[in-house]
């Protein structure tokens, strides 16, 4: 997905435990009838795992005749992961993928060496108004997968394994974690992770992984005695077994993984290993050489030196 333009996150310090290496609180920007709140890439931490991109998208209402239009644009080097909370989007892709995402539901999206997209209200929603919460990120591919086919793959809800008990559901949408596997292929180990507690539960965050980070969505919880509300994304620091408690009821995104094999370029939609990759998938777009997504029309420019991850 590519957003309209939205102010980089800040980092805070109001709270601080000594597992929590960073705290950072994204800024909310209102684009109309749309807000979007970016974590990821902050100054303070580009990555976590190969997490190099997180918007939360709303809560937002569309009234009578209106939706969210995000026209086709391309991407190289990444995976597009997109979860819900509310609503529905329709997305298109180069490859012919026309298909709806629903609450509970993941949208993966390779892009490889090349991909088009767009993300659409649906036509029927939009007769009727609808809401729409959720959770846009990017997930940076290995090096020797960065030039593998384009490839989407949709799963259904009933397809991610949901853990419960002790006030805790934990849906496992990528990754091994708390005892279970999600079947969604992913290019290097990670975690992906939804999380809602019931009022004093408490989740155990082993150091399975040396990057890891909560995204809290709603309610309150509590780490090492401090509190914190939503909106906020708390990466860890490695080694330490974290316990989140709710002290209201909860919901939050566990994400991290493995440290990427090497640095990672970042220029608009396109992320790389290789800087010179990014001149050329500049210069491909620029030349209308990505597949096209049937049925779309409508075309981005390139920006002119964009900042990174801000978008037209």
């Amino acid at each position: 997905m590519s957003w309209h333009s939205a102010e980089d996150p800040i980092p805070g310090d109001r709270f601080s435990c000594d597992a929590i290496r960073t705290l950072i609180v994204p800024r909310s920007r209102d684009l109309g009838s749309f807000a979007v709140r970016r974590a990821l890439p902050s100054a303070e931490c580009r990555m976590v795992g190969p997490f190099i991109f997180f918007d939360q998208m709303g809560p937002s209402e569309f009234l009578l005749g209106q939706g969210m239009d995000v026209r086709p644009h391309p991407h190289i080097g990444l995976s597009t992961v997109t979860y819900l909370l509310e609503g529905e989007i329709m997305h298109r892709d180069s490859l012919g993928t026309e298909l709806p995402i629903r609450p509970g539901e993941l949208n993966w999206m390779t892009a490889g060496r090349g991909i088009t997209h767009s993300e659409r209200t649906g036509a029927g929603l939009r007769k009727t108004g609808s809401t729409l919460f959720g959770l846009q990120s990017w997930v940076a591919l290995s090096a020797q997968d960065e030039e593998n086919a384009p490839a989407f793959e949709h799963y259904d809800a009933s397809a991610l394994p949901v853990l419960t008990g002790e006030g805790k559901t934990v849906r496992l949408i990528a990754g091994d974690a708390f005892g279970a596997r999600s079947p969604v292929r992913t290019s290097s180990p990670m975690v992906y992770a939804d999380v809602t507690l019931q009022p004093g539960a408490v989740l155990p965050l082993d150091p399975t992984y040396d990057e890891r980070a909560i995204y809290t969505i709603s309610g309150a919880i509590e780490i090492a005695g401090d509190g914190f509300g939503p909106g906020q994304l708390l990466v860890f620091r490695p080694g330490d077994r974290i316990s989140v408690r709710a002290t209201e009821a909860s919901r939050f995104m566990v994400l991290g993984g493995e440290p990427m094999d090497g640095p990672r370029h970042l220029w608009w939609n396109f992320v790389s290993s290789r800087p010179e990759r990014i001149e050329q998938a500049k210069e491909d777009w620029r030349q209308a050489r990505f597949d096209t997504v049937p049925g779309e029309s409508e075309f981005i420019p390139l920006p002119e030196d964009p900042p990174p991850v801000r978008y037209p």
